[in-house]
């Protein structure tokens, strides 16, 4: 079984969560943003975005709401 801390990628560009500074850009981008990677996957993700918010949709891990 793969440990699951090793999967763990940037919800905003798919690539390994290194450190936490690696992803500073990322994550001041998703404060104004809806993720396009699943966090605990890394798959990319069903997004739809309306005027009052957006879901996002991993098949193997369900929907994300803002």
């Amino acid at each position: 079984m793969t440990d699951p801390v090793s999967l763990a990628v940037c919800p905003r560009c798919g690539r390994p969560l290194d450190g936490p500074a690696a992803h500073d850009a990322c994550r001041a981008a998703l404060e104004l943003e809806p993720p396009r990677f699943c966090g605990d996957c890394g798959r990319r993700m069903k997004v739809q975005v309306v005027p009052t918010g957006w879901t996002a949709t991993c098949v193997e891990h369900g929907i994300q709401t803002s």
